[in-house]
């Protein structure tokens, strides 16, 4: 098999027609991602391929950096301020080490159907990519809202802070038909979760300020909370997000949460217990309101972030210096979160990514004794995210899903990009997906019916995430 033609990652006929007369060409919903919708709106050319491939606008690519440091790359030529061809030489030059990563993949598959380019990207071939690609980056097809539109994007969500004035989706809102897609917000309080950072205070202070409201209390933070998910909602809103690494489930009375939540404010040191209070408490509270608004919470658990004090320092959070966690009773942690909301008949629509997959049948088999909500699939198994984002990754993840619960009612694949040209990726889940169903059907463990898995196909890829969100409903 050629690299990349097309069949790539298809290994049986079944999996070929599934993907080519099915599951290829279908509209993508990105319902997760970290694009800036700044950027979106002012829609600004790229200046070149290290701009918007390396070291991307307010971002960057956290992938490529990692295997440029074990390739040796100097920080300078990463995250610092080397010259930018010369940031594009030593990204070429790690391609050339990369085979079997599935970075490898995505940056041929991104060259391939983003700007026609099939020469293997390596120290040769370099400067006649870099030639081709920054010609078509100077024309208005690769600004940001033609690459999202090309790629057949209807719904891109956006990571946001609850304390933002979301001034640029209130702007993309007004352009949504001329656009040819829709920018909504997920709001994600990971400000507000860090009540032991430095800066919570003030922060506290400026989420209170966009409600008219001074939080002096836990209840006056319940209420500003209610108010930004009506903002959010107005705007169009329809999830939010959670990152919690660490988790225990700890409940507390409105008192104790009163006086926890002033030393946050104050900076005084907190227990360990009294940081379990306070997160398991505000994410009781983040649940009902997703249950009031009709929103779907994810839940990104078991990572292990900045593990470099070094690196951290030098480049900041999100760089590239982060693991796999390893909390071995996380999922157990959510049972117990998971009962209370049951109980009292407050649980919201849930996405449960691991980044650890020993906790993927645990997570899924619980899940799967929360149902009876009235809906189809209230609570998913998140897609193989980050380290998992991979071929392997994605088949373990269907195949938990599949076998503990009903894959077909699957919403699929995010990008969790930072990256304008990372929707290829899309294609890569669909093609990993058409192969699972095909290898089934070869295998006789599910009919050779093609029209009925199809079907299937296409609700994975597309239809489910568009019925489970809602973003086309009045």
């Amino acid at each position: 098999m050629a690299f990349l033609d097309d069949d790539f990652l298809l290994t049986n006929a079944p999996a070929k027609t599934l993907f080519h007369q099915y599951a290829d060409g279908l509209p993508i919903i990105d319902f997760h991602c970290h694009l800036n919708p700044q950027e979106i709106y002012e829609n600004k050319p790229f200046k070149n391929m290290t701009r918007i491939w390396i070291n991307e606008g307010t971002y960057g690519d956290h992938y490529k950096w990692r295997l440029e440091r074990a390739n040796g790359v100097p920080e300078k030529l990463i995250t610092g301020d080397g010259d930018d061809y010369d940031k594009f030489l030593a990204w070429a030059d790690t391609m050339a080490q990369a085979f079997g990563n599935p970075v490898f993949e995505w940056t041929h598959l991104e060259l391939k159907r983003y700007f026609g380019i099939n020469d293997v990207l390596n120290r040769h071939t370099a400067p006649l990519i870099w030639e081709q690609a920054n010609k078509l980056l100077a024309t208005p097809a690769f600004k940001p809202r033609a690459l999202i539109k090309n790629s057949n994007v209807q719904v891109v969500c956006t990571t946001d802070d609850p304390a933002s004035d979301l001034h640029y989706h209130q702007l993309l809102k007004q352009e949504e038909a001329a656009n040819g897609f829709k920018v909504l917000p997920a709001m994600r309080p990971d400000k507000l979760v860090h009540i032991e950072a430095a800066g919570f205070g003030d922060y506290l202070r400026e989420l209170g300020q966009q409600a008219q409201i001074q939080i002096g209390s836990f209840a006056a933070l319940q209420t500003v909370l209610e108010q930004r998910f009506q903002y959010f909602a107005e705007v169009g809103g329809r999830l939010s997000d959670h990152g919690l690494d660490r988790f225990r489930f700890v409940e507390a009375s409105a008192d104790e949460l009163d006086r926890i939540l002033m030393k946050g404010v104050q900076n005084q040191p907190l227990t360990s217990k009294e940081l379990d209070q306070y997160r398991t408490m505000l994410i009781e509270t983040l649940m009902r309101l997703n249950k009031r608004f009709n929103w779907t919470m994810q839940f990104h658990v078991n990572a292990a972030r900045n593990l470099s004090l070094p690196g951290f320092k030098a480049t900041g959070a999100d760089t590239g210096y982060d693991a796999m966690g390893t909390q071995p009773d996380i999922v157990a942690e959510f049972t117990k979160l998971f009962t209370v909301m049951d109980n009292t008949g407050e649980m919201p629509k849930v996405i449960f990514y691991s980044l650890n997959p020993n906790d993927w049948l645990e997570a899924a088999t619980m899940m799967q004794s929360f149902g009876g909500q009235g809906d189809v699939q209230h609570l998913q198994l998140g897609a193989a995210w980050w380290f998992n984002d991979t071929a392997e990754g994605m088949t373990q993840q269907l195949r938990t899903y599949a076998e503990q619960s009903l894959l077909p009612h699957f919403v699929g694949m995010l990008t969790d990009s930072r990256s304008f040209l990372s929707y290829p990726r899309h294609e890569y889940f669909r093609r990993v997906l058409c192969n699972f169903y095909g290898q089934l059907i070869e295998q006789g463990r599910v009919p050779d019916d093609l029209a009925t898995i199809g079907q299937v196909v296409q609700n994975i890829s597309y239809y489910n995430a568009r019925r489970y969100f809602g973003f086309f409903d009045n």
